[in-house]
């Protein structure tokens, strides 16, 4: 009899009984793979305990979760104070990018009344040994194993009794009663329900190392990130040191906070101030460079954005930005084109944000924009210069949040001059040593620098 076969989409995990090229549920093309189909699990039950009946919410009791402190001040603020008793942490990055370095060092830096118990499907103990001693690991209570399968591995957590177990990574684990691959759709979704179940019921913080895709998305369905307490992002180029950690998703905290590391021989090193790193090396007097201020979770950042306009030698200029969004640089030009008459429409534009950091709020938009001009105006902007702004479409520059908090770190970097929208302005206290430009409109805030 021929073993009955399921089809699942690997980026949301639909199922069917045939193969489409195209998944009705999400929309991705050529997403459907093969796979066997899961075991039924009778009496099976989610994270409560068994015999749960319905109570009100004001009944129920509540304590502030139980946290502690890893060592790392960088990691410790990306989860919101601390590793929270019982937790799901899913880290993600490219290959090479320092996720199994980080998760190493985490061993060294907790409390010796921890247990650590460290799972690899990728290494073996030889190969984590010499990764220890490179990275000066010689925690005690430090407990590895390599397996790869995953009834062996919870098997083994009764005899160690962690209270951190970490798993590299989630891709290369299985469960035997499911007929499918290791990393399969089917293998990932079970696997990471065995972890999160043990997470829940005996309070293990749990750290599941993922794989991503070519696209940047953690390989897998989709709900592998719904399942998870929090979902921690490595960024940055593996061939240059910098690393941004950034939370995503967290249910015991803030998202979009980050955190700051640089990559040398032995390990991963905090970087307490990434404004300094960020805007080191910026050259001085130079056309197209300019100083903003961005808000990572809660901590202001300060990133240089560069501009380069040049004149096109075809019909279509190009365009191109990293580090921000490709369509809002687009409809930054249109406003320079259309409200400030600069001329680009036969202009090559290149934007960059410095440090491989990303920016996705519109208070970049004054920085991007005084960028463009600068570079095409070929007028320097001030060294002691920071702006900050979000542009609407008619040119005027709309309110920002967190202005006290943005403008005490642009003082406390050294900057003299602060450009900023004229909303922010009114009843805004002075700040010693650092004089405020309001401005209205993109026009009047090029008029200040000009």
């Amino acid at each position: 009899m021929k073993a009955k076969t399921i089809y699942t989409c690997s980026e949301c995990g639909y199922e069917s009984a045939k193969w489409m090229g195209k998944c009705p549920a999400c929309g991705s093309w050529n997403t459907m793979v093969e796979n066997a189909p899961a075991p039924v699990k009778t009496a099976s039950r989610g994270v409560g305990a068994a015999g749960n009946v319905p109570v009100r919410l004001k009944d129920v009791s509540f304590t502030r979760e139980d946290r502690t402190l890893s060592g790392i001040a960088e990691l410790d603020r990306v989860l919101g104070g601390g590793i929270v008793r019982g937790s799901l942490v899913l880290v993600g990055g490219d290959p090479g990018i320092g996720k199994s370095t980080l998760l190493l060092q985490l061993t060294r830096t907790l409390d010796k009344a921890e247990r650590v118990f460290y799972v690899s499907g990728e290494e073996s103990e030889k190969q984590i040994k010499s990764r220890a001693d490179r990275l000066d690991v010689t925690a005690d209570n430090l407990m590895v194993l390599a397996e790869t399968d995953m009834d062996a591995v919870l098997r083994h957590v009764p005899t160690i009794r962690p209270t951190v177990l970490i798993v590299d990574s989630v891709q290369t684990m299985y469960r035997p009663e499911v007929a499918s691959a290791p990393g399969s759709v089917t293998q990932v979704r079970e696997v990471t329900l065995a972890l999160m179940k043990l997470a829940k019921e005996h309070g293990i913080a749990v750290f599941l190392v993922g794989h991503v895709t070519k696209d940047g998305n953690i390989a897998g369905p989709k709900v592998l990130e719904h399942m998870v307490d929090c979902v921690l992002y490595f960024e940055g180029d593996r061939h240059q040191s910098y690393r941004i950690l950034r939370a995503v998703k967290n249910r015991f905290g803030p998202t979009n906070e980050i955190g700051v590391f640089q990559m040398e021989s032995r390990g991963l090193i905090e970087v307490e101030n990434p404004s300094l790193m960020l805007l080191e090396g910026r050259p001085a007097d130079a056309p197209g460079s300019v100083v903003t201020c961005t808000m990572e979770g809660t901590r202001p950042v300060l990133a240089e954005i560069q501009a380069l306009v040049s004149p096109s030698g075809f019909s279509a200029p190009r365009r191109m930005a990293r580090g921000m969004d490709y369509n809002r640089v687009n409809m930054l030009i249109a406003v320079l084109e259309k409200r400030v008459g600069l001329n680009l429409q036969n202009q090559d534009t290149y934007v960059n944000i410095t440090g491989g950091l990303r920016v996705d709020e519109p208070a970049a938009d004054l920085g991007v924009a005084i960028a463009v001009a600068s570079s095409f105006r070929e007028f320097p902007v001030g060294h002691d210069v920071a702006v900050m702004g979000e542009i609407g479409l008619t040119g005027e520059l709309r309110a920002i949040n967190h202005i006290e908090t943005r403008l005490s770190e642009v003082r406390k970097l050294g900057f003299d001059r602060c450009v900023l929208p004229r909303a922010n302005h009114k009843g805004l206290a002075p700040i010693e040593g650092l004089t405020l430009l309001p401005a209205g409109s993109v026009t009047e805030a090029l008029q200040y620098l000009m």
